[in-house]
């Protein structure tokens, strides 16, 4: 008789082998063709003791890359983002607080990374009711709502966002506001606010489906945030108003510039032009052409500020817009893929770093355009370039300042990229719109094409690094 059907989650079968099950025999071939390889014999008995980064570390690679650089502008310590990711916002401190040491004559400083921290949860707070409010008349499972109610309240962001946030908060130097356990360590402040955000796009769904009108929506938000801002007073503190400064140089100088506020506070101390600053990225998948702007949907921090844009330009123009910044003094925000290819405490980059295709016998077989293509890839990091080794016009390597601490992370917490690993890995830098062609300064006024709120190039925002 017939075999009786076998019900699985929802699906009807039956016993016997059908199409795409692995077969005993398949499994055997698989046990078979092992048999006799030394090489995975070496490789299972290596990866199995110390891991396969370990396993797979090219000794060629590491022994062969020196921390000499034709250009170094860092002599100050590293920052620690520690467990939170704030890097792309600890990355723009850093690059502002290089030209406030210098003017200062001070051996460190920092600014508040919790204030920032305070401000940028505050105000994409704000920003998510207003996508919700935006997305309302959509059904809940539209993928669009479902991507928002995913990402409600995430560490990351970008450079656009940063500057938002100085020009509309300023910002405080560390004393003013310093760590809180909840700045360092955000994972129990985020879940407790998304929890309130995921409830609040309810209550303004339901309000909005009941014949509540925009303005209606609005005044509830508003009720809302005042939830928002009591978490985030509880986790971090009150963000200051105002505040005296005064320092001590390294000359055990003293100065007292009096009261002022942290608009005031970021007018006088930051000095690079925010303004004409543009975000380059290289996006090679071949529809998103070079010469072109492109931001996306829905990301964002505070309602009314600057939008996120990016040029899409080849890596030679990127690149040369990076040894410029450098050899002129000045270091260079940049975003990247920071996990692939790495080894946190040698502190290296390089495209072969870790041979995993001799480690498997079999190779990837995908280039940066299909690793876009098949989320492989993305940006996951944002760090400052503080040096760069350059011959004959080409760059070598990269002196990387990274905001991990200085303790088992490269040479104290600064790292090494070889610049096979740039080509590859690094997405994004912040330039100065002058260091641009003509053809491409024109460009960056162009209305931006529109990618969906889940394409890799809005990673950063959504990453915890």
């Amino acid at each position: 008789g017939e075999m009786a059907p076998v019900t699985m989650a929802g699906m009807t079968t039956t016993t016997a082998p059908s199409t795409g099950v692995i077969s005993a025999d398949h499994i055997a071939s698989l046990r078979a063709e092992l048999d006799g390889d030394a090489a995975y014999r070496l490789a299972r008995n290596a990866v199995t003791k110390v891991g396969a980064d370990e396993a797979a570390l090219n000794r060629d690679v590491v022994s062969s890359t020196d921390w000499s650089f034709s250009t170094w502008l860092d002599d100050w310590p590293v920052t620690n983002q520690k467990k939170s990711g704030r890097c792309w916002m600890f990355a723009a401190l850093n690059l502002f607080r290089a030209g406030v040491m210098k003017r200062l004559n001070v051996k460190k400083f920092e600014f508040s990374q919790n204030y920032t921290l305070f401000w940028d949860k505050f105000e994409r707070s704000n920003w998510f009711l207003e996508c919700i409010i935006d997305t309302a008349s959509k059904e809940l499972d539209d993928r669009y709502v479902a991507f928002l109610l995913d990402y409600p309240l995430d560490d990351g962001g970008q450079w656009n966002m940063f500057v938002n946030l100085v020009r509309r908060h300023g910002l405080v130097p560390k004393d003013m506001m310093p760590e809180s356990q909840s700045s360092s360590n955000t994972a129990r402040m985020n879940a407790v606010c998304k929890g309130f955000l995921r409830r609040f796009a309810r209550d303004l769904r339901i309000a909005i489906a009941d014949g509540a009108s925009v303005d209606e929506a609005r005044s509830l938000k508003d009720t809302q945030l005042a939830t928002i801002w009591r978490v985030l007073c509880t986790h971090l503190g009150e963000p200051p108003t105002s505040f005296i400064w005064q320092y001590n140089d390294k000359d055990r100088g003293f100065h007292r510039e009096g009261e002022m506020t942290p608009v005031q506070f970021a007018e006088r101390y930051v000095d690079l032009p925010l303004s004409d600053f543009v975000c380059l990225v290289h996006d090679p998948r071949p529809e998103h052409p070079f010469g072109k702007t492109y931001t996306v949907e829905y990301l964002g921090n505070i309602v009314g500020g600057e939008q996120v844009v990016y040029l899409n330009v080849d890596m030679d123009t990127m690149k040369r817009a990076a040894i410029d910044t450098l050899e002129d003094g000045e270091p260079v925000w940049f975003g990247c893929d920071v996990g692939k290819q790495f080894q946190r405490q040698v502190g290296l980059w390089d495209a072969e770093l870790l041979d995993f295709d001799g480690l498997y016998g079999v190779a990837e077989g995908l280039n940066k355009p299909d690793r876009l293509h098949y989320h492989h890839t993305a940006m996951t990091h944002a760090m400052l370039f503080t040096g760069v080794d350059v011959l004959d016009g080409s760059p070598r390597r990269w002196r990387v300042e990274n905001s991990w601490g200085d303790e088992g992370v490269g040479r104290k917490g600064f790292q090494t990229m070889n610049d096979s690993w740039f080509d590859e890995y690094v997405f994004e830098i912040a330039a100065h719109r002058s260091r641009l062609s003509d053809t491409l300064q024109t460009a960056v006024a162009e209305k931006p094409i529109v990618l969906p709120p889940w394409d890799p190039m809005g990673a950063l925002a959504r990453t915890m690094c």
